[in-house]
């Protein structure tokens, strides 16, 4: 038993205030709003039966167009969310993220690792496959969530891979209960 998982980056977002920490309720920009709409026939192929999104508005707001069209409703998962770097937005964010890249073991103050973040992208999609065995589900998440999915999944992504991923950008990974596959 597989279940087919759809990974959905979220359309363009308002960028982050520099120095305070990232808001869960930023929104997608007036673009990012346009690009989730263009998204709906792409991913209503898919056939979903489910969609599952973080709960931060960004990725909400990315999928909501497709469950509205299939009749679905968007179902907030917490452990699809974004990286919780614990790093606040700054001007040299690429590097520290580079960084953390290199050494993925490494947590900024209270911030998860990108280890830890692999961990739990891994055990999200386990659970996404135990809740709808044999299905197809649309997840709406985040960049560098699915950058890691991808690396529980079993495929290779790097910093450049994820630092480059456009917005929106769509990933097809499979799981079973047992884990990612």
């Amino acid at each position: 038993m597989s279940t087919r998982i759809v990974l959905v980056r979220h359309a363009q977002s308002v960028w982050p205030k520099h120095g305070e920490p990232d808001d869960d309720e930023r929104p997608l920009t007036a673009r990012g709003l346009a690009d989730a709409e263009l998204l709906v026939p792409r991913l209503v192929a898919y056939r979903p039966t489910a969609v599952l999104s973080s709960p931060q508005r960004r990725a909400v707001q990315t999928v909501t167009p497709a469950a509205l069209a299939l009749g679905l409703e968007v179902i907030a998962w917490p452990e699809l969310r974004e990286w919780e770097s614990g790093l606040l937005p700054s001007a040299d964010w690429e590097e520290l993220y580079r960084r953390s890249w290199e050494h993925p073991e490494s947590a900024h103050g209270e911030g998860e690792s990108l280890d830890g973040l692999t961990r739990r992208a891994g055990r999200a999609l386990a659970r996404v496959a135990t809740v709808h065995p044999d299905e197809t589900v649309l997840v709406g998440s985040h960049g560098t969530f699915a950058s890691r999915a991808l690396i529980a999944a079993g495929h290779r992504a790097d910093w450049d891979f994820c630092r480059t991923m456009p917005m929106p950008a769509i990933y097809e990974v499979t799981s079973s209960p047992a884990g990612a596959a």
